[in-house]
């Protein structure tokens, strides 16, 4: 499979504003890992899991999503 790459252009805070995103869909989805498999926190009471087959699948999409809010982060760095 080929992996097409996009290089863009947009104002810091828009990026900063991505990169909050990609965080909070991160915690969503290891929250969700954490309900599914009964260990979440007391407070956690108040969020609802994301849908998913089980916390496997969580855990695999909260991976990606702070593997490439850390690959925006080190462009940033480089830059």
């Amino acid at each position: 499979m080929t992996v097409k790459t996009f290089f863009l252009l947009l104002p810091s805070a828009d990026v900063f504003q991505i990169l909050d995103a990609l965080d909070s869909r991160a915690d969503a989805y290891e929250y969700t890992a954490r309900h599914l498999a009964g260990t979440q926190d007391s407070g956690d009471d108040f969020r609802e899991p994301e849908e998913c087959r089980d916390a496997n699948e969580a855990v695999g999409i909260a991976k990606h999503f702070r593997d490439v809010a850390t690959a925006t982060r080190s462009q940033i760095d480089n830059q």
